[in-house]
């Protein structure tokens, strides 16, 4: 991931957390631009410690923000929670199954 994609992405989760930019820079403790500046095309990185406070202030994982399909995730992670209870001959006839899904 670029640090274009990456900017991008967290411009996502703050919207979907329902934050302005205004709000999620105040609750970091910056001025009131700051999240507009890093999200601005010649923006800047985060430090990983802001990411992390940015990722935690929008209720969004890392595990999450960095899954190939954050929009899927939630669905995804129910669906192995669900395959991990399973016995191993279920596992098996269910991976048959879904070999014909390609």
């Amino acid at each position: 991931m670029d640090r274009k994609e990456l900017v991008f992405r967290l411009g996502t989760v703050r919207r979907e957390a329902n934050l302005s930019a205004r709000e999620l820079s105040l609750r970091l403790d910056k001025n009131d631009g700051y999240i507009n500046r890093m999200e601005s095309a010649n923006g800047f990185m985060p430090s990983m410690e802001l990411f992390f406070k940015i990722l935690q202030e929008c209720n969004y994982t890392p595990e999450k923000f960095f899954y190939h399909d954050p929009k899927s995730y939630d669905k995804d992670m129910e669906i192995l929670e669900k395959f991990k209870n399973l016995t191993d001959d279920k596992k098996e006839a269910l991976l048959l199954l879904l070999k014909d899904f390609k």
